[in-house]
């Protein structure tokens, strides 16, 4: 006999809640092969440290014999999923679909098993698509309005005075039929997303199949203590990104968020991670360390021992003041006097002028290694002179006509 509390006590780390906890328990004690629910839409294809806590669940859970659906919504793409936001998104092209989905399997595959015993990809164009007009009436004739409107996006809209297209009010059925086509036994989502995967339990209950359960999971805020990870933001670490620069921008993490990074994102123990808090508490190089540790820590877990240990050589070397990064930006200058104002507004285009202002102020602007505070300064440069913004921005300049 399985006994559930093996597969699922690992789990509760990134857990937030389960609905139909009995239900799922049974289904892992009586031993059944479930089909796990991975749902997503085509429309940013980078995934994040966020996401991937989800398919690290999907993947313990894959090692215990389950089967992820992989659910590419090609045709739910073309509707849009409102969920957190404020206006109706445009609609994707389909060859700007395809070329997503190819992306989210690449990256998907950093984390989960492809193998096809384990893993298995669908779209939900394969029912939709040849879905009669009769039928999709007769799924929304058992949604009702009310129902729809408890969104709170949906709310707030309102609320704003702005629009709610009729297409976006679709999308919560048209979301949960997926999980009774798919035959879902569990999925795995943040928070945000209870309200459409609740549909779908409710469609597979008056379609006569087993509903699913549902795993919540904790949402971490982003790297500047926003909400969570986003493209939009900037705050976010890509599982695409470098061992080097997953490191560093680990490192820019404030000391209050290290806590929840290391327990969300990495396989530290927890007695490991309340010695973090204890580092951090002291300040100094000890909260420096305790950093480096949670940033090597998600390293390892991505690109292995070897990668994680040369990520924090070049994080000391470059940090220590003892060497310049690999690969820094060149900017060409025809004149090698300018403002340290107008600089920045060479070297940082996407900053707001108060951004550049701020960082001059908060002597985070160096150039050879020499501090710049006043916007007014002049600044005579130098050919190869080397230009740090901040933690992690550099430039370095070339002079197109040396005087």
């Amino acid at each position: 006999m399985f006994r559930a509390d093996d597969v699922i006590g690992p789990m509760w780390r990134t857990i937030d809640s389960i609905v139909d906890e009995d239900g799922l328990r049974r289904r892992l004690e009586r031993g059944e092969q479930l089909r796990i629910k991975y749902g997503v839409d085509l429309t940013a294809p980078d995934l994040h440290l966020g996401h991937a806590v989800n398919l690290w669940l999907m993947r313990h859970l894959q090692d215990h014999g389950h089967k992820v659906v992989f659910l590419l919504g090609d045709l739910t793409t073309q509707v849009g999923d409102p969920t957190g936001k404020s206006e109706t998104r445009p609609v994707l092209s389909t060859e700007a679909i395809e070329a997503n989905a190819q992306s989210f399997l690449d990256q998907v595959s950093i984390v989960l098993d492809t193998n096809p015993k384990f893993f298995e990809v669908r779209r939900n164009s394969e029912w939709f698509g040849a879905m009669p007009v009769a039928q999709l009436l007769s799924l929304f004739s058992v949604t009702t309005h009310a129902q729809l409107m408890a969104r709170d996006m949906f709310r707030e809209r309102i609320k704003q005075g702005r629009e709610v297209a009729l297409h976006e009010l679709t999308y919560p059925v048209l979301q949960g039929y997926d999980s009774f086509a798919m035959k879902s036994d569990l999925t795995i989502v943040g928070s945000d997303q209870l309200f459409n995967e609740t549909m779908g339990r409710q469609y597979q209950q008056r379609l006569g199949a087993q509903p699913q359960a549902i795993i919540t999971t904790v949402i971490t805020p982003g790297l500047d203590g926003g909400p969570k990870q986003s493209k939009s933001l900037g705050n976010y670490v890509a599982l695409t990104d470098t061992p080097t620069d997953k490191f560093g921008k680990i490192m820019s993490l404030s000391d209050d968020l290290v806590n929840g990074w290391a327990t969300a994102y990495t396989t530290l123990d927890q007695e490991r991670v309340t010695r973090l808090d204890e580092d951090l508490s002291r300040g100094g190089r000890a909260a420096r360390d305790a950093k480096m540790t949670v940033a090597e820590a998600v390293v390892e877990r991505y690109h292995g021992i070897k990668a994680a240990t040369e990520a924090r050589e070049a994080f000391q070397s470059v940090f220590s003041g003892r060497a310049d990064p690999e690969g820094i930006p060149d900017l060409l200058l025809a004149d090698n006097t300018v403002s340290a104002l107008r600089l920045l507004e060479l070297v940082r285009p996407e900053l707001s002028q108060s951004g550049r202002r701020r960082l001059l102020k908060q002597n985070a602007v160096r150039i050879d290694g020499q501090v710049v505070i006043d916007p007014e300064q002049s600044l005579s440069l130098h050919q190869g002179s080397i230009v740090r913004t901040g933690k992690r921005a550099w430039a370095r300049i070339r002079l197109t006509s040396e005087r």
